[in-house]
């Protein structure tokens, strides 16, 4: 049946003023690669675009989670304001030192002293050392992580807590609740926690029948551990098998890689801090300073000893503090530059950072993975392989069908970088993320040492392969690369 002419008419005009305002007010605080492909995607497919953009069209948490993170920062520039910028005893550069002074404007964490343990790149043995730190817990235990599944390989970490649990141990565990509920075993994952005696809250949970809405694209993707405030792990590794639970993944011998790192010192501090930030916003219980915030001999950096920055970045974190340390890095190195990420999908600053170190003489290799797992981000990130390639940028391919899933950056001889953010859209707006920035120290040789393991095993990709792809994987790749903004 056709409308009135009447009712035509005024569906076009609201619909074409509706048009005419998205351009003004879309754009406004967002980046233009963002703005394009959210006017594009209103313009030509108003009937999703608009409602879609209402759901999910800001990046930045509002209400309660943001007065959280507001009350947050002042409570950490409360305590820390008399830290000085540097740590006595570690050598650094004006350059270094104006990055050390942004990340703490951006975050208010100092840059304090840590000692650094070995790095862990077997998913079975992070798991187990883990739980032999759980097992020699004292008074708590701290978990957060983005994934996690009670399954025959992560037994051996959760049968640990449960046997803390039982002796006395507190046990607090955070874990995202869109990140882990799509594996086997949630309802009964849930369910085994609370038996053990594990204190668990959802994080960013949506329970619509309750009456609470999250956004579903905003998520935490932290992965971090704390026992007793002496010894805390950071990294990629999420806690589920290596295959994520998928048969097709076992048999034909899919596994995800991924790098994480223990850490002691002033250091577990900041990391502890977090917790207690994202603890507070799922529990409402504010962690006692006394017990869980007790200040560390100060060391002096040089081989274990690092100074040690933490970056949290996310939603709550409009300046985007991730994103602006990894460009700041980028400029100043001076000979080496190599990144190690799943989803690399640089934006107009990343992109100009990088290849600008190429032009100045700075060797930049890129480990990525043959074969990405996510389909949209894989194809977008394939996107910009021709740049960077025809700049210098030196691709390497992890073969498939592993899953190159580690986090990490080294500048130079100088600077090492490891966390759970990848270097994408996503991770720099709407996933909460930690970053460990290290230096003084022997963290970025310990880096190269994996760089040299990757780099063996890879394949070095070049210009001229590249330009063989077929027209419709390149077009493929454009479409992803237009939407990832979106993400």
């Amino acid at each position: 049946m056709e409308l009135p002419a009447y009712l035509t008419t005024v569906f076009l005009i609201v619909e074409y003023v509706a048009k005419i305002v998205a351009i003004g007010v879309i754009p406004n605080n967002r980046r233009p690669s963002s703005s394009s492909a959210w006017l594009l995607l209103i313009l030509f497919v108003p009937v999703i675009g608009f409602p879609l953009y209402w759901l999910i069209g800001s990046p930045w948490v509002k209400g309660r989670r943001y007065e959280a993170q507001r009350a947050s920062d002042d409570v950490l520039r409360a305590h820390a304001g008399h830290l000085p910028l540097i740590p006595d005893g570690a050598e650094t550069t004006p350059p270094l030192e104006r990055i050390v002074h942004m990340n703490r404007e951006l975050t208010q964490l100092p840059c304090v002293t840590g000692r650094v343990g070995e790095l862990i790149d077997d998913t079975r043995v992070f798991y187990q050392e883990m739980a032999r730190a759980v097992d020699a817990a004292e008074r708590y235990v701290h978990v957060e992580f983005y994934i996690m599944a009670w399954d025959d390989t992560t037994d051996v970490f959760f049968t640990a807590l449960a046997r803390a649990a039982e002796r006395g141990i507190k046990v607090r565990l955070l874990v995202d609740q869109l990140g882990s509920q799509k594996y086997p075993g949630w309802r009964q994952f849930k369910r085994r926690l609370t038996e053990a005696g594990v204190e668990w809250r959802l994080m960013m949970p949506i329970k619509l029948l309750k009456g609470r809405w999250r956004r579903p694209d905003l998520r935490n993707h932290r992965k971090l551990m704390i026992v007793d405030g002496d010894i805390a792990f950071v990294g990629s590794h999420n806690v589920i098998d290596p295959a994520y639970a998928n048969a097709k993944n076992r048999r034909i011998g899919r596994e995800w890689i991924d790098l994480s790192v223990s850490v002691t010192g002033d250091i577990v501090l900041e990391v502890e801090a977090v917790f207690a930030m994202d603890w507070f916003v799922e529990s409402g219980e504010i962690l006692d300073r006394d017990e869980h915030f007790i200040d560390k001999p100060d060391l002096i950096p040089g081989g274990a000893n690092n100074a040690l920055q933490l970056v949290p970045s996310g939603p709550g974190y409009p300046t985007e503090p991730n994103q602006r340390l990894f460009v700041a890095l980028m400029y100043l190195a001076e000979r080496t530059i190599t990144i190690t990420s799943p989803y690399f999908v640089p934006d107009e600053s990343l992109l100009s950072a990088i290849t600008s170190a190429v032009y100045r003489g700075v060797r930049v290799d890129l480990f990525v993975g043959e074969k990405a797992d996510q389909f949209m981000v894989g194809h977008a990130q394939r996107s910009y392989y021709e740049t960077l390639l025809e700049a210098g940028v030196n691709i390497y391919l992890y073969p498939a069908p592993t899953v190159l899933h580690s986090k990490y950056m080294t500048v130079d001889e100088r600077i090492g970088v490891i966390g759970s953010s990848n270097m994408d859209y996503r991770s720099f707006a709407l996933d909460y993320e930690i970053t460990l920035m290290a230096f003084g120290g022997d963290l970025v040789d310990k880096l190269h040492v994996i760089d040299d393991g990757y780099r063996s095993v890879s394949r070095l990709l070049t210009l001229e392969e590249w330009r063989k792809q077929p027209l419709a994987a390149r077009y493929l790749d454009s479409v992803c690369r237009l939407t990832s903004a979106l993400m």
